[in-house]
């Protein structure tokens, strides 16, 4: 029985397409770059994935209506200067457990690699490297092979060397990808984690791009990126306040010491 119900909606055929995994995780750094980039991209969906292996829940949107937890699939053709096909996998969840996450991933990529030939892997995700919001975030970078790196060397990007694993689908689809003979590489948004991160986002989709060789406007991101920085400063400043008002309460009391 398979694990992954992929519902094609549109019969499609592509030149040696790269394959984008942007699910969600660690602030939605790759989730938000992927879905800036099918919205400005004008992407095209053709395929939907349900799994039992998702968590067992419905999410409630606007006006009370519910939304199934799924995986979409997505494409673009002759993007940048390289005229590029490319396959976008991005959704509202990754699979709850570990057997999930491997059946799940190896599924789609079996989908996607014998259906529609493709030629690399670039997974997108963020990296927890402070509880404090970053001003400026780096990109960390990891690579299936020496030639992969060595783009990423190229792009600027720090890479990461023996610190650890890269959990779910961002890790899961380069391991199962080199089985088959495809390469590619991760990129990673530094990020606190707990907030929804569009200054990552942005950092992120700008070293993408720059690999990929295409031009994308970043605009909306760099707004919302901005109303983040303004409620982060906000709490903050009320954090502050809540801290000054202890301390002088602390000091009136002891006024009356003595």
């Amino acid at each position: 029985m398979n694990t992954a119900e992929i519902n094609v909606l549109e019969e499609i055929e592509l030149d040696n397409p790269i394959f984008i995994e942007a699910l969600p995780g660690l602030g939605h750094v790759g989730k938000l770059a992927a879905d800036h980039m099918i919205d400005e991209l004008e992407a095209t969906k053709f395929a939907e994935i349900h799994s039992p292996t998702f968590p067992p829940q419905v999410l409630v949107r606007d006006e009370g209506i519910i939304e199934n937890m799924y995986n979409e699939l997505y494409y673009l053709r002759d993007v940048g200067e390289d005229n590029l096909d490319l396959i976008i996998l991005v959704g509202n969840t990754q699979a709850l457990s570990p057997e999930g996450q491997y059946l799940v991933c190896k599924e789609i990529l079996d989908f996607v690699s014998k259906n529609y030939n493709i030629d690399r892997i670039f997974t997108l995700g963020g990296m927890a490297t402070t509880p404090q919001p970053v001003e400026n975030p780096k990109i960390f970078g990891a690579a299936t092979n020496e030639a992969n790196v060595e783009l990423l060397r190229e792009a600027e990007i720090e890479i990461r060397s023996n610190d650890g694993g890269i959990v779910g689908a961002s890790g899961l689809f380069l391991g199962l990808g080199v089985r088959q003979g495809i390469h590619g590489m991760c990129l990673m948004g530094e990020t606190p984690g707990y907030f929804i991160d569009a200054e990552a986002a942005e950092a992120l989709l700008k070293k993408l791009s720059h690999i990929l060789n295409f031009e994308i406007n970043v605009d909306k991101l760099d707004e919302r990126a901005e109303e983040t920085r303004q409620m982060i400063a906000k709490a903050q400043q009320m954090e502050q306040d809540l801290i000054n008002k202890a301390n002088a309460g602390n000091a009136d009391d002891l006024r009356y010491i003595g």
